[in-house]
């Protein structure tokens, strides 16, 4: 088995290594020339699942303490819900293109961290743009129709709970946005593949 050889990183170019990246590379190396493409594809979503963690935590702890979806009157919060998803989504993005920068994609270094940051940003700005107009939406709905399907498992923690308008309010706030995470997760990958690190080969070398 050949092993290739690469100039030593410098400090700017240094890669971060994970404990989990050989599982990875294995997964990956079954897809043969495309393999580079699925190691890629494989770090973007554990990248976005530890933005996803980071975007739950924050809109949950927003959600309990500063920003009710509801008020006192049991009326739904718009603006509330629009900035806690908001917060949470910067904070995620933070964290998914320092995450992205030097371990995904450690071989693209033609553009600047600014140019590559701006770029990222504005691609998960078309992401939450669509992502909040689904959430403001559908979260109460989606409360409303979820609550009763999950409440006999909320029952095994809170034997006693019973549903409010403000507990079906933040359910739906995160059922949506689980959906939209999802759905803006392969948009971000590709748009991404596509303008902010189109300077990294897509195949693997044989």
């Amino acid at each position: 088995m050949t092993r290739l050889t690469t100039a030593p990183e410098s400090p700017r170019q240094r890669i971060f290594h994970s404990p989990i990246d050989g599982l990875i590379l294995s997964v990956a190396a079954r897809f043969g020339s495309r393999s580079k493409e699925v190691e890629r594809f494989l770090k973007f979503a554990i990248v976005g699942f530890i933005g996803a963690l980071v975007d739950f935590g924050t809109v949950f702890l927003l959600q309990a303490t500063l920003l009710p979806p509801v008020d006192q009157n049991r009326q739904p919060i718009i603006i509330n819900v629009i900035l806690a998803t908001s917060i949470a989504f910067a904070a995620a993005v933070v964290s998914n293109f320092i995450w992205n920068r030097f371990w995904t994609y450690p071989d693209s270094r033609s553009r600047s961290l600014r140019r590559q940051l701006a770029l990222f940003t504005f691609i998960s700005l078309v992401g939450w743009l669509g992502r909040t107009i689904w959430i403001s939406l559908s979260y109460h709905p989606l409360g409303e129709i979820f609550m009763p399907i999950l409440l006999p498992i909320v029952h095994l923690f809170r034997p006693t709970y019973i549903p409010t308008y403000a507990g079906e309010g933040k359910l739906g706030t995160l059922i949506a946005q689980a959906i939209g995470i999802a759905l803006v997760m392969f948009w971000n990958f590709f748009a991404n593949r596509l303008w902010t690190y189109n300077d990294v080969e897509s195949e693997s070398p044989r």
